[in-house]
């Protein structure tokens, strides 16, 4: 395999820094959801559903919290962005093991719109430090980061919750968010590219770059993590109806690994794929999953082709927000984009959660599958336009690739 993307990727200066910070940074943050799940059961002695409310405020406060942090590092810079939402952070993970249910659902709330703004502002950061033409290898690697804490950190979360307590649980998740917030202020990575020009900054209409294009790409980014929260629910369903539930860890953690492998080789192939052919195929190869789930190895070989594409389509995805985004108004777009992603997520669990009491475990699958391939077809005659204006009018070759 050519790993010559790869080390062009690495050789420029203060990424390898920035993504190895990131790993460690993310790692906290993916557990936050299941910490609170595990205080609001046992700790306040609420139900599941009780839980998920917590996890929805949290949810829709990060979902609107995101844009609006985005254009504040456009304007004022990381650094104060990152101090207020540390401090905040800080606040709430300190006292929301004291908090009342009632207290701590607006709590939450307040949290998930101060959230420190990590994967919005690596992703912001890669497209200052590398050139157009490198950004897909430095996004692959990007989105492996991510993998690979989703992997970590809820597991660490359930691990620290059930052998010692929720209580301390939360206090330490707290520790590592601000310790996160802390080592991102002192690398102070950059969110604008060295050769852009210095002074004061034109202000951008937002008519200008939330074009259909831009929104298409934001419409992908809901559906292709819509896909993936869908099909998390539907394995444990799945398993749990097979009676291999206890295999539920092996087959996720298969399905991550495919997904790194994925990552990898699309960060050092040699052309760009669009993101809209990337979550079409991924959505494609989730409706028939369901039919390996009679045992948990073949739901294992059922789950490669689509988690060998989960990474791909997220790196896709943020690669062409880069592209189509003026760098003065980029941490809004990438705040966007963070919240298209959280939102796929947030609606897909609950989605296929309903399909399936309505009617058997693999229709998660085939449902939320579904739905990806109604939205790439929704998508499809705004990708149809674009290039048949790009062949009327070649692009220049640093945006010719930025495809829906």
């Amino acid at each position: 395999m050519n790993l010559k993307p790869y080390r062009e990727a690495l050789a420029l200066p203060g990424l390898r820094s920035l993504l190895l910070v990131s790993v460690l940074a993310r790692i906290p943050l993916t557990a936050t959801g299941v910490t609170l799940t595990f205080h609001v059961v046992l700790d306040l002695g609420r139900g599941y559903g009780a839980a998920g409310l917590v996890g929805a405020a949290s949810t829709v406060g990060a979902a609107l919290g995101s844009p609006l942090l985005g254009r504040l590092v456009d304007r004022r810079g990381l650094r104060p962005v990152l101090l207020l939402t540390t401090i905040a952070e800080g606040i709430f993970w300190a006292s929301a093991p004291a908090l009342s249910y009632p207290v701590l659902l607006p709590a939450a709330f307040l949290a998930g719109l101060l959230a420190l703004p990590v994967f919005s502002v690596v992703r912001q950061s890669v497209a200052a430090l590398v050139p157009a033409e490198r950004r897909r290898p430095a996004y692959a690697l990007d989105s492996m980061s991510v993998e690979l804490s989703f992997m970590v950190g809820p597991a660490l979360a359930v691990a620290v919750a059930t052998a010692v307590s929720p209580r301390l649980t939360m206090w330490a998740v707290g520790v590592g968010i601000v310790a996160s917030g802390i080592g991102f202020w002192l690398l102070d990575p950059p969110t604008r590219s060295a050769d852009e020009p210095a002074g004061p900054r034109r202000k951008v209409p937002r008519r200008e770059w939330l074009t259909p294009r831009l929104l298409a790409v934001l419409a992908v980014s809901l559906a292709a993590t819509l896909v993936l929260g869908g099909t998390d629910v539907a394995v444990v369903a799945v398993l749990r109806a097979g009676g291999e539930v206890g295999w539920t860890g092996a087959v996720l953690t298969m399905w991550a690994v495919a997904s790194l492998v994925g990552g990898f080789a699309y960060g050092a192939v040699t052309r760009s794929f669009s993101p809209l052919v990337l979550m079409a195929v991924l959505s494609l190869t989730t409706i028939p999953v369901g039919l390996g789930g009679a045992h948990w190895w073949l739901l294992c070989l059922a789950l490669i082709p689509t988690g060998a594409l989960c990474a791909p389509t997220i790196a896709s995805t943020a690669d062409a927000v880069s592209r189509l985004t003026p760098a003065g108004v980029r941490g809004e777009a990438m705040g966007l984009h963070g919240s298209a992603v959280t939102v796929g997520i947030a609606l897909g669990a609950p989605l296929a959660g309903a399909v399936i009491d309505a009617s058997s475990p693999p229709w998660g699958f085939a449902v939320t599958g579904a739905i990806g391939v109604l939205v790439a077809l929704a998508v499809l005659p705004i990708e149809l336009r674009h290039r048949r204006q790009a062949a009327a009018e070649p692009a220049t070759p640093e945006l010719a690739p930025a495809t829906v």
